[in-house]
């Protein structure tokens, strides 16, 4: 776990062998195999993915496994929803699998911030809100706080409300300057709140810290939107002068 708040390659990949090693001394613990799932998801998050396809792939499997190995483990439950999200894109089944996770452990601050994603995710700005605020008040000194803000940022995005979108997202960069998501939500709002300018000097950031990034690559960044918010996504970005 100490690994995986650390929210650096190096802090993933001991995270992700310490989950691994706990699997192999006890194959049927099933929230190691949600938490090797939750690592993949910070892979892909923090554009530290070696080989995507078998990445992706192995995400998949643990996440599945660890619903098979938990059905009554909140924590496997949990992180195996948001990585069928973000990295199987089936939302609704996600979403259900956190669900019951809160169910199971209304206390579990990750769950809440979880289905704040999820939310996201189905288009739910409103709800989404309300779970990270729930999740904010269980954890108010989370090490994940910055996540909490960055869902706050993209519920505003789908929601339209630009500006609070780019509010929550630079406060959010203050604890992660570098995460590339979050850059991308404040100047893909800037663009689409009419602030070109200042979306175009974000963009220079982007492009230093992401030369790679273009339009067309852009799924491998946010994939959990739903169309209609990914279009928007790009539009502004986009605007903002990322090149295709």
């Amino acid at each position: 776990m100490a690994g995986v708040h650390q929210w650096t390659r190096e802090g993933n990949g001991e995270a992700l062998a310490h989950f691994g090693r706990a699997i192999e001394l006890d194959p049927g613990f099933a929230a190691a195999h949600g938490m090797a799932a939750r690592c993949y998801v910070q892979r892909k998050s923090g554009r530290w993915m070696n080989d995507y396809a078998r990445e992706m792939a192995e995400a998949e499997r643990l996440a599945r496994r660890a619903v098979e190995l938990g059905p009554d483990d909140a924590v496997a439950l949990c992180t195996a929803g948001f990585a069928f999200i973000d990295i199987v894109n089936d939302f609704a089944g996600g979403d259900a699998l956190i669900e019951r996770a809160l169910g199971l452990n209304p206390n579990l601050a990750w769950a809440w911030l979880f289905s704040g994603w999820a939310k996201v995710s189905l288009g739910m700005a409103d709800l989404a809100l309300e779970r990270v605020a729930r999740a904010m008040r269980l954890s108010p000194q989370d090490p994940q706080l910055f996540s909490m803000l960055a869902a706050i940022a993209c519920a505003h995005f789908i929601a339209g409300r630009y500006a609070e979108a780019v509010s929550a997202a630079e406060t959010a960069l203050r604890e992660r300057p570098n995460f590339v998501l979050l850059i991308c939500v404040a100047v893909t709002s800037a663009a689409l709140a009419g602030r070109i300018e200042e979306a175009r000097k974000a963009m220079v950031r982007v492009r230093q810290i992401a030369p790679e990034l273009s339009i067309s690559n852009l799924r491998d960044v946010k994939t959990f939107f739903r169309a209609e918010d990914f279009d928007r996504w790009v539009e502004g970005l986009r605007m903002a002068g990322l090149p295709e």
